[in-house]
């Protein structure tokens, strides 16, 4: 018998040549430990994890880091470049973290604006047509706009990775229609980044379609950390195994769950 984790894990998530049994990408900040960090990531199930090139420590390798509490042989780390503001910032950034050793993956963060933590959108497309050439291998953060996602695309991105709501807000999927256009205008894998809230959010996120979920807040800073790893690692799973079964139309008025084709009249009582 096939079980429901089985299923998902036949299917993967594929980000260029890498191949993912987990659709579900987590991030390593915010937690109040370490080892609550490392429990959390193993509950998650997650076989990528987003690190912060610019919080690394890279110029102390003596000191204790969050690299310690991951087991390397089983997660791919993902750097990215969290805390950028201009394409020359990001692209330097992503330089440094190969020269420390990580591999060509990148999450390609360019920030727009400290407020709102919106990214520029058009830095982005600059940063990423660099790293491209560079032979880089991009996986940007950007706004819900297929538009701007059809030209990361083009410009060699190997997925998009559109917000569902600000970062760290927990505000769930405010709009599913940007995200269903955006899953319409590219065919490399969406994966839906920042605001997602808790389980539901989650589920939601995969039922629309989306190729995978990235991460870190609403795990990070819940009541059990641990717990709500486990939950969004189920909650990924059930929202994509939904998506490929097909969900029933919506309809106005009810429809009898039982059909009436062979019922047998009976007589009414006076």
């Amino acid at each position: 018998m096939t079980t429901a984790s089985q299923a998902v894990g036949e299917a993967g998530l594929r980000i260029g040549e890498l191949t993912l049994a987990s659709r579900l990408i987590v991030g390593t900040g915010k937690y109040a430990s370490l080892e609550l960090m490392r429990s959390a990531i193993e509950a998650s199930g997650a076989e990528m994890v987003t690190v912060a090139v610019r919080r690394l420590g890279l110029d102390q390798p003596q000191q204790e880091s969050l690299l310690d509490y991951l087991d390397r042989s089983r997660i791919t780390l993902l750097p990215n470049t969290a805390g950028c503001y201009t394409a020359e910032d990001a692209v330097r950034t992503a330089r440094l973290g190969r020269e420390a050793g990580f591999s060509n993956l990148v999450k390609l963060e360019v920030i727009g604006d400290q407020k709102t933590l919106l990214p520029d959108t058009e830095a982005l497309l600059a940063a990423t047509r660099v790293l491209v050439k560079e032979g880089f291998i991009v996986m940007p953060y950007t706004n819900d706009d297929p538009i701007v996602a059809k030209k990361l695309e083009d410009a060699g991105a190997v997925c998009v990775m559109p917000l569902a709501a600000p970062i760290g807000s927990g505000q769930g999927i405010l709009n599913p229609l940007p995200i269903r256009f955006i899953l319409e205008a590219v065919s490399v894998p969406v994966i839906v980044d920042a605001g997602v809230g808790t389980a539901s959010d989650a589920a939601v996120a995969m039922e629309l379609g989306s190729d995978g979920v990235l991460m870190n807040t609403a795990i990070a800073l819940a009541r059990d950390p641990v717990k709500m790893a486990g939950a969004m690692r189920l909650a990924v799973e059930a929202g994509r195994l939904a998506y490929e079964a097909g969900r029933i139309p919506k309809k106005p008025y009810a429809a009898a769950s039982s059909p009436s084709e062979g019922l047998v009249a009976r007589p009414i009582r006076a």
